[in-house]
């Protein structure tokens, strides 16, 4: 599996969905894009189902979240965990990709 989404992370990602205009078919995307600081973007976001491509992409169901990952951007997500963070200094998702070889300060973008 190219990407673990933790618990905590699929709680928020359920609330979010349920507090937006998301269907509640629609599935979360992630991905890479060039981009940032240091040549790659972390893409993250929900789409419909009819935006699936079954032959280049991977579908898993995580902790009650259907995730979708393209198999360009699973070369360079492989190994990645994405966590919820909430505390005093910060709060959002984080990506422990063990591909990256270098990430830029704010934490969404990194190089491979």
């Amino acid at each position: 599996m190219a990407v673990t989404i933790t618990e905590n992370a699929s709680k928020e990602l359920q609330r979010f969905k349920e507090n937006s205009d998301y269907s509640a078919d629609s599935v979360l995307r992630i991905g890479i894009v060039s981009g940032g600081c240091s040549g790659f973007q972390y893409d993250f976001k929900f789409v419909e189902p009819n935006e699936i491509n079954e032959e280049n992409d991977t579908i898993s169901e995580q902790h009650g979240v259907k995730v979708v990952v393209d198999k360009k951007s699973s070369l360079f997500l492989d190994g990645t965990t994405v966590d919820y963070y909430e505390g005093l200094d910060k709060r959002g998702f984080t990506f422990d990709n063990p591909n990256a070889v270098k990430s830029c300060g704010c934490g969404s973008s990194f190089s491979a």
